[in-house]
């Protein structure tokens, strides 16, 4: 992403700490046989093959958890005084960018988890924003509080417009 000479970084948005927790809960849970199975093979094995066998495991889940965070950490929302950029990884090799100008903004939703977002800890869901042409959508999922969001930008939008405004009854 490159800014134009007149364009400044207002707020940067990266996705909500809850699911990035319960995605690794999720790893270390999918671990949890493979510990099982070499708690039953512990007989079967030398004290060095079973020693061997744990650090393979380790090695994995830490392989394992060191991507996941990566990618979780490297998506984000960025929003300047010109457009709205959300750069996305798919894997580590793979990173698509969407942006829409703030002239372009057509439509901008926010969804929750109804009243539980009313907690701090499950505030997120999903902010879509809609541009004129039909190719250009923005849906960044795992949104902190998406209505903040929502409203920042909207707040923004407002204030573009009346700038222009101002400058065209000059």
């Amino acid at each position: 992403m490159h800014l134009s000479p007149d364009e400044k970084i207002l707020k940067v948005f990266y996705h909500h700490p809850t699911p990035f927790i319960f995605n690794l809960l999720k790893l270390i849970f999918a671990t949890l046989p493979f510990y099982f199975i070499l708690f039953v093979l512990k007989d079967g094995f030398s004290f060095g093959a079973i020693v061997t066998m744990h650090i393979v495991v380790v090695l994995l889940f830490s392989i394992a958890a060191v991507y996941i965070t990566l990618i979780y950490w490297l998506d984000r929302l960025i929003i300047t005084n010109k457009r709205i950029v959300f750069i996305d990884w798919k894997y580590l090799t793979v990173k698509t960018e969407h942006e829409a100008t703030l002239n372009d903004i057509q439509d901008i939703t926010s969804t929750e988890k109804g009243l539980i977002a009313l907690i701090p800890i499950f505030d997120y869901g999903t902010i879509v924003v809609k541009t004129a042409s039909a190719k250009t959508l923005i849906d960044f999922p795992q949104a902190p509080d998406p209505d903040g969001i929502k409203k920042f930008i909207q707040d923004l939008l407002v204030h573009d417009h009346h700038s222009s405004l101002r400058r065209e009854g000059q």
